[in-house]
C-alpha cells in the first residue's frame, strides 16, 4: 500500500477539499446545503486529483519527462516501485471510481437540477475525467504545450468550485464565479511553482510548461500577480455578497507573502518544500472562510 500512497501524492489533496469546502458553505449561506451531496462531490473531486496524479506519473514517464534530471518528488514508475501496466490499471480504476460517484451525485442532485442540468453537469464530469488523462497522456498532451495553466483555472476555480455551488443551488449563481477565480487562481499559483522546480529538467525533455515559455524571472512576476489577484477577487465577493466575518480568511495573506518572497529568491529543489505548504495554505483560507460564514 505504501508505494501507492506514494503515488497518489495526498500532499495536492487539500487543493481538491478546498473546491469543495469553499462551493459548500456558499451554499450554506444561500441556505440550500445538502451533506449527501457534499459527501458525494468530495468523493468525485477527491477521486479526479488522485487520478490526474496517476496519469501524471504514467504520462511523464512515457513521455521521458521524469529522468535522473528531475529535481522533484521520485514518481512511482520512475522509481520502479510500480509498472506501467499497473498504473494504467490504476488509471481506468479511478477513472471508473471517479465516474460512478459522480453518478451518484446527480442522481441526488437531480431534483435541483432538472434533466438539463444533469446531462449539462454530465458532460461537464467527463471532460474534467477527459483533461486529467490528456494533461500529461497522448499524441499531443495538453501540458506539454503551456495549456495547463489554463485548465487547471477552468477545473480547479470555476468548475470545482461554481460547479459545486451549482449542485446545491440547482443552477449557475455568477457571484460564486469570485471565489472560484479565487481559489482557481491559488491553484495555479501550485502549478507555477511546480513547473518553476522542473523548469531546467521540463526544458531539456521538451515538455514546454508556460513557465519554459516565459522562463523563470516572469514566472516569478507571473506567480505574484496570480496570488495578489487571488484575494481581490475574495475580497470582492465579500464586500459585495458575503458577511463581514468572512474576513477572517484573510489572515492567511502573510502566508502566501512570505510564499512570494521565497519564490522571488529561490529556484529548483528549494522551490518543493513550499508546494505542500502553499497548497495547505490555500486550504487554510477557505478554512477561515468558513469558521467566517458559520459565525
Amino acid at each position: 500500500m505504501k508505494r501507492w500512497i506514494s503515488a497518489f501524492r495526498l500532499r495536492t489533496l487539500p487543493l481538491s477539499l478546498s473546491l469543495i469546502a469553499m462551493g459548500s458553505v456558499m451554499a450554506y449561506q444561500r441556505g440550500v446545503f445538502a451533506w449527501i451531496l457534499c459527501i458525494f462531490a468530495l468523493m468525485t473531486t477527491l477521486g479526479l486529483q488522485i487520478l490526474s496524479n496517476l496519469c501524471n506519473d504514467y504520462g511523464d514517464s512515457v513521455n521521458g519527462a521524469d529522468n535522473e534530471q528531475r529535481v522533484g518528488p521520485t514518481r512511482a514508475i520512475q522509481s520502479g516501485a510500480i509498472t506501467p501496466k499497473e498504473m494504467r490499471i490504476a488509471i481506468v480504476l479511478w477513472g471508473l471510481f471517479s465516474l460512478t460517484s459522480g453518478m451518484v451525485l446527480l442522481f441526488f442532485a437531480y431534483p435541483r437540477l432538472g434533466y438539463n442540468g444533469i446531462i449539462t453537469l454530465f458532460v461537464i464530469g467527463l471532460l474534467c475525467i477527459a483533461a486529467a488523462i490528456t494533461y500529461t497522456i497522448g499524441k499531443r498532451p495538453y501540458g506539454y504545450i503551456g495549456l495547463g495553466d489554463l485548465s487547471v483555472f477552468i477545473f480547479f476555480g470555476l468548475v470545482g468550485v461554481a460547479g459545486s455551488e451549482a449542485l446545491y443551488e440547482g443552477n449557475l449563481w455568477i457571484p460564486a464565479l469570485l471565489p472560484a477565480s479565487s481559489i482557481g487562481l491559488l491553484s495555479v499559483g501550485v502549478l507555477n511553482m511546480n513547473n518553476m522546480r522542473d523548469y531546467e529538467s521540463d526544458k531539456q525533455t521538451n515538455k514546454n510548461t508556460l513557465v519554459v515559455k516565459m522562463g523563470i524571472h516572469k514566472a516569478r512576476v507571473y506567480h505574484t500577480i496570480l496570488l495578489s489577484v487571488s484575494f481581490i477577487c475574495l475580497i470582492a465577493y465579500i464586500m459585495i455578497y458575503g458577511k463581514h466575518t468572512q474576513y477572517i480568511s484573510l489572515l492567511s495573506i502573510p502566508l502566501f507573502v512570505k510564499n512570494v518572497i521565497f519564490v522571488i529568491h529561490h529556484s529548483g529543489r528549494d522551490l518543493d518544500k513550499q508546494l505542500p505548504l502553499i497548497a495547505m495554505s490555500t486550504f487554510f483560507t477557505v478554512l477561515l472562510f468558513v469558521i467566517g460564514t458559520l459565525v
